[in-house]
């Protein structure tokens, strides 16, 4: 949620974000006229209150005096009452509509974001050169099937399209790499959690992936739940509500969740294998931090990111997503794009975003400190998205034959150095 004294102060600044963006700049006039039409409905109720404890004080004092005077103050106290529960509706109502104009805006963007769309990114970084094969390579779904370890043909008759079964090394390459992710993640410092993956509106609202987002979400109408796209939901909203300890910040912390997603809009897009699918697992970094730190712990997120694809041994590239390619609730976000081979290109792994103080407003997380009582800051860091971080294995360190070298950070947790083609 915008900061209402940034609205009032520098509604240029937040236009210019709108537009960057390629949203709607005329929202920020929307805004201050609710915030004006509010401020107007708070000073008439005020008013109105203080005259009516006036009167009633009034007419205590007059309950011996003169009638007439008696029942002009009780005339004026019983119109009082109306008017004043009259104005109490009105501030109530331009409260939900302040509201509701504040929340259509996204989070202003930082300074130095690239601006346009999808395609106009800028690669801050790149680890590793992709591999010259001696051979043929094979996509991740021929080398799944041969290994035994990914089922769609299976998964589609269960559930349908976008839907996928890990089978036996599959499996234990996924349960490797939550191993991994949360040990590296404990060593950090952040918190393991398993948080719930059906979360109540006010949660899925609060971080923001009721707006753009929305037609993403899976919703399970007749219990009035949602379906999370990614533990930063259940994490973010875990201290709603809450006043922080600010001594005690930074607080980290990893969640491992299904995560599910109805890829609208994606028709026709990654329709073979696990790019793009439905539901998947992932391990999701959070903090709550100071916003004197937020950029700071941005980098950290991104460090850490960056440390786990390198002991995946896979080639990536690190970019600075570009302004109108946001979510509604970063302010920055950088991606991390694995090599894939028998794609010719890279593909996002991992993101983190700095959502600065967007969620917390919205969820009324606060920090308390020195300077009192204010909102803290929130990011967020994907560690690992299983499917593609399988995908990136599985066709990076492929084999002639059709096996699987397994990168060395992975074997303590899979038991193995070598996937081999399955014999069942």
């Amino acid at each position: 949620m915008i900061d209402l004294k940034l609205l009032r102060d520098d509604p240029d600044r937040v236009r210019a974000s709108q537009r960057a963006r390629g949203e709607d700049p005329d929202l920020v006039d929307a805004a201050l006229a609710a915030d004006e039409r509010r401020r107007s409905a708070v000073t008439r109720y005020d008013t109105l209150r203080a005259e009516q404890k006036t009167i009633g004080k009034q007419v205590a004092a007059a309950a011996k005096g003169p009638d007439d005077e008696k029942h002009a103050l009780l005339a004026r106290a019983k119109d009082l009452a109306a008017e004043v529960k009259d104005a109490e509706a009105e501030q109530a109502a331009a409260d939900d509509a302040l509201r509701e104009t504040q929340l259509a805006l996204s989070n202003v963007i930082e300074d130095g974001v690239p601006e346009g769309g999808e395609d106009d990114f800028v690669v801050i970084a790149t680890s590793g050169e992709p591999r010259e094969f001696d051979f043929t390579p094979r996509d991740h779904v021929e080398l799944g099937e041969l290994l035994g370890a990914i089922d769609t043909a299976r998964a589609a008759k269960v559930s349908g399209a976008r839907f996928y079964y890990l089978t036996g090394v599959g499996a234990l390459l996924e349960l490797a790499l939550i191993n991994l992710a949360m040990q590296q993640a404990v060593s950090a410092g952040f918190i393991p959690m398993l948080p719930p993956a059906l979360v109540r509106p006010p949660a899925m609202e609060g971080t923001g992936f009721l707006g753009q987002a929305a037609e993403n979400v899976f919703r399970l109408e007749a219990d009035d739940f949602y379906l999370v796209g990614t533990a930063e939901v259940p994490l973010a909203a875990y201290h709603m509500d809450e006043i922080l300890d600010g001594a005690k910040l930074p607080l980290r912390y990893a969640g491992f969740s299904p995560c599910f997603r109805r890829e609208a809009g994606s028709y026709g897009k990654d329709t073979k294998g696990i790019i793009r699918v439905h539901q998947f697992d992932k391990v999701e970094m959070f903090s709550f931090t100071t916003p004197d730190e937020a950029a700071a712990e941005h980098q950290r997120l991104l460090a850490w990111e960056r440390e786990f694809l390198d002991a995946l041994e896979v080639p990536y590239r690190v970019i600075d997503v570009a302004s109108g390619d946001l979510g509604s609730s970063a302010a920055r976000k950088y991606d991390c794009e694995a090599w894939i081979p028998t794609q010719g290109k890279y593909r996002e792994v991992t993101s983190t975003s700095n959502c600065t103080q967007f969620q917390s407003r919205r969820l009324n997380i606060r920090m308390r400190d020195a300077d009192g009582v204010r909102p803290l800051a929130t990011l967020n860091g994907t560690l690992c998205a299983m499917p593609r971080t399988i995908v990136a294995i599985l066709e990076n360190h492929q084999q002639e034959d059709g096996s699987v070298v397994v990168p060395k950070a992975l074997r303590p947790f899979l038991g193995r150095d070598l996937l081999t083609p399955s014999t069942r």
